[in-house]
C-alpha cells in the first residue's frame, strides 16, 4: 500500500504545434469565424463552422507565453519562440514573457506574437489580411484601453473583416445552460490569476455588482512552491513551478471543512492512508568508486596513452614551427652568402636582429631545438607500450643476519603478538556495489500531507498568505446582499462553477456548505459544474459563433471600428457591458474671450457661455 502511493514527476515536455492544412470548408461559401480563448495561462484556437467536416473543438491548445533568445555568438540572430515551441518552461524561466498582467492583455506585442502563431499554426495567411471574422474572449469588465489596443492590432494589423468580444466564464456558462435552466444565476469563475463572482440577471451580466478577487491557481503553486521548499531545502532546485503545478492538477483536493481536516490529519494512521509520496528524479551513481584493482589498472593506461597522444601532437607542432623559423633565418643567411646586402639588412630589420653573428646563433638554438624534438618524437614512437608499474609493497628481508634464532626469542616474540599486532594491508578484492548508508530514493522523495488541502485553500483564505482580500464565501455574500431577497433566491438557484481553478476535488461540495450556512433556514439552492471547466469557454464561443455567424448582432465591423473607436463594443448575451467614454465638451476659445471682461455675465445663461 505504500510503494502504490509512491507518485512520479511526470515532467512532460511540450510538443510543437504542427502546421495544419485548412479544409476547404472554412473559406466556402464564405470564411467561417475563428475562434480564440485568449486566457491568461492558455490559448485554444479552432474554427466555428457547422459543417462536421470542421472539427468541432480546439486545434491549437498552447501555454500563453513567449521567449527570445539572446542569440548566438556565431552571429546569429535573437529568436523568438512562443507556446508549445518552448519544449519546457523551466529552463527559460528567467527569460519568460507574457503578454497578460493579472487577467489583461497589456503587451500587445507579445500578443501580436500569439497571434501569429495561431495564424501560422492553422494555415491562415496573415500576410495581407486574415479574411477571416475573429470571435475573442476578455476580461470581466475589461479596461477600455485594453480594447482599444486590441481591435486597433486586429483591424489595423491584420485587416480582420469583423470582430466580437466575449466573457469566457459567460461562454462557457450559456454552453452548459440546459432546457430547464434559468436565465439568471451566479456565476464562480477562477482561473490561473484571478477569481471572479458574476451574477446574470435575465441573461445579462449585472457588471455594477461583480467581484473580483485576486487569487488563482498561480498562486497557489508559487505558495505550494514555497511551503515544500522550507520543508525540504535540499531539494530547492528541483521544486519547480511545474511540479508543484502538476502537483495542484493531479493531488490536491479543497477540504469541505478546513479545520476538520487539519485535525484528521493530526492523526498519525490518516496521515499514513492518505499521504502521497512524489518521487523526484535522481541518480543512482555514487560519489565512492566502486572500479576493481584490473578496472582501475586499464583506466590508468587508458589515461597515460591519452597523455601522450596530447605530447606527441605538442611536440610536432612545435616541431613544425621551429623549422619554419629556422628555414627562415637560412633564407636570410644565403643572402649574406650571395651577397645581396640591401635584402640582407633589410632582413635583419624585419627579425629584430642587429648582425650577423646573433643570426647565426640564432640558427644554431633552432638547429638544437629541432634536433632534440626529433629524438623526442622517435623515442616516443619506440616507447608506445608503456608497463605500468605496480605500486603494491614488496616485502623486505626482515633478517638480514642470519636466519638462526632461539626458541625463546621466538616464544617472547609471540606473547608481545597481540600487544603490537600491526594491519597487514588486505589484498584488493573486486567489489560489485557499495552498499549506500541511505535509501537514496526515498531521499529523494516529498511527502505531500497537509500541503494538498493548504494550497487550493487560499482562494478561500487569501490570509493564509498574507493577502489583505476576501474569500469566495465571503465575496459570494457580499455580491449575494446588494440584492433585495427575491433576487437572492433566484441567484442562488443556479451557481455555477467554471474555470480551470475549480478542477479540485471537494470544490463544489465546499461551495454548497459555504451556501448552507449562509442562506436562511430551509432556502433551496442548486450549485453546478461545468462539463468541462477549463474548455467550456471555447466551446460556448463556438456555439455563439455559430449562431450568430449571419446576424450583425454582436459582430463589431471595421466601420464601426473606424466611426466609434477602438474601445467600441457591441453588446450581446456574453459579452461585457458597454460604458462609452464621456469627455466633457470644452468650449471654443474666441478673440472676445480671451480678452478681459468687459461685463460681467448675467446670471442666466449656458454656464459654458458664461465662460
Amino acid at each position: 500500500a505504500a510503494a502504490s502511493r509512491v507518485f512520479a514527476f511526470r515532467d512532460v515536455r511540450w510538443a510543437p504545434d504542427p502546421v495544419l492544412e485548412p479544409s476547404a470548408a472554412v473559406r466556402t461559401p464564405q470564411p467561417v469565424p475563428l475562434v480564440i480563448d485568449n486566457g491568461s495561462f492558455q490559448t485554444r484556437a479552432g474554427w466555428a463552422s457547422p459543417d462536421p467536416a470542421v472539427p468541432a473543438e480546439p486545434l491549437l491548445r498552447f501555454r500563453s507565453l513567449a521567449a527570445r533568445s539572446r542569440g548566438a555568438r556565431g552571429g546569429a540572430g535573437a529568436e523568438t519562440q512562443v507556446g508549445n515551441d518552448l519544449g519546457s518552461p523551466e529552463p527559460l524561466r528567467w527569460l519568460l514573457r507574457s503578454p497578460f498582467d493579472r487577467n489583461v492583455p497589456v503587451q500587445l506585442e507579445l500578443q501580436e506574437l500569439l497571434l501569429d502563431h495561431v495564424f501560422q499554426r492553422l494555415g491562415v495567411p496573415s500576410q495581407g489580411c486574415v479574411d477571416h471574422p475573429i470571435v475573442l474572449t476578455e476580461a470581466v469588465c475589461n479596461p477600455l484601453y485594453s480594447r482599444q489596443m486590441m481591435s486597433e492590432l486586429l483591424f489595423e494589423c491584420y485587416q480582420v473583416p469583423k470582430v466580437s468580444y466575449g466573457v469566457d466564464s459567460l461562454y462557457s456558462f450559456y454552453h452548459n445552460r440546459k432546457q430547464n435552466w434559468p436565465c439568471s444565476g451566479l456565476v464562480i469563475s477562477s482561473g490561473y490569476q484571478c477569481t471572479h463572482i458574476l451574477p446574470v440577471l435575465e441573461g445579462r451580466l449585472d457588471a455594477k455588482n461583480c467581484k473580483r478577487i485576486n487569487l488563482g491557481g498561480c498562486q497557489a503553486a508559487v505558495y505550494l512552491q514555497r511551503l515544500l521548499q522550507l520543508k525540504y531545502p535540499g531539494h530547492f532546485a528541483a521544486i519547480t513551478l511545474s511540479r508543484m503545478e502538476e502537483i495542484l492538477h493531479e493531488h490536491s483536493y479543497i477540504a469541505e471543512d478546513y479545520i476538520e481536516e487539519l485535525q484528521k490529519w493530526r492523526s498519525p494512521e490518516y496521515y499514513e492512508s492518505n499521504m502521497h509520496k512524489m518521487q523526484l528524479p535522481f541518480s543512482n551513481k555514487l560519489l565512492g568508486s566502486t572500479l576493481t584493482s584490473e578496472e582501475k589498472q586499464e583506466r590508468r593506461q587508458q589515461q597515460l596513452r591519452r597523455l601522450q597522444e596530447l605530447n606527441a601532437r605538442r611536440r610536432e607542432e612545435k616541431l613544425q614551427l621551429d623549422q619554419e623559423r629556422l628555414d627562415r633565418l637560412l633564407y636570410v643567411q644565403e643572402l649574406l652568402e650571395d651577397g645581396h646586402m640591401d635584402q640582407f639588412h633589410k632582413a635583419l630589420v624585419e627579425l629584430n636582429m642587429d648582425s650577423a653573428e646573433e643570426l647565426q646563433s640564432y640558427i644554431n638554438k633552432l638547429s638544437l631545438s629541432v634536433e632534440q624534438t626529433k629524438q623526442k618524437i622517435l623515442q616516443a614512437e619506440v616507447n608506445i607500450e608503456v608497463d605500468v608499474v605496480d605500486s603494491k609493497p614488496e616485502t623486505p628481508d626482515l633478517d638480514p643476519l642470519g636466519s638462526e634464532q632461539s626458541l625463546e626469542d621466538v616464544e617472547s616474540i609471540n606473547e608481545f603478538e597481540p600487544l603490537f599486532a600491526e594491519e597487514q594491508p588486505e589484498v584488493e578484492k573486486p567489489v560489485a556495489a557499495v552498499q549506500p548508508v541511505f535509501n537514496l530514493a526515498e531521499y529523494h522523495q516529498l511527502f505531500l500531507g497537509t500541503e494538498r488541502i493548504r494550497a487550493p485553500e487560499i482562494v478561500f483564505q487569501p490570509s493564509l498568505i498574507g493577502e489583505d482580500q476576501a474569500g469566495i464565501a465571503e465575496t459570494m455574500q457580499y455580491v449575494l446582499e446588494r440584492y433585495p431577497k427575491e433576487q437572492q433566491a433566484i441567484l442562488v438557484q443556479n451557481v455555477f462553477l467554471t474555470g480551470g481553478n475549480t478542477m479540485y476535488p471537494g470544490l463544489k461540495a465546499r461551495v454548497q456548505k459555504e451556501l448552507l450556512e449562509m442562506r436562511p433556514f430551509q432556502s433551496s439552492f442548486q450549485v453546478h459544474l461545468a462539463s468541462s471547466p477549463v474548455l467550456d469557454a471555447w466551446y460556448g464561443a463556438r456555439d455563439w459563433a455559430v449562431e450568430y455567424m449571419t446576424r450583425e448582432e454582436g459582430w463589431i465591423t471595421r466601420k464601426d471600428y473606424e466611426e466609434k473607436g477602438g474601445e467600441y463594443l457591441k453588446e450581446h448575451c456574453a459579452s461585457n457591458v458597454y460604458v462609452p467614454i464621456r469627455l466633457p465638451k470644452q468650449a471654443p476659445r474666441t478673440t472676445e474671450a480671451s480678452a478681459p471682461s468687459r461685463a460681467l455675465p448675467s446670471s442666466t445663461g449656458n454656464p459654458c457661455e458664461q465662460v
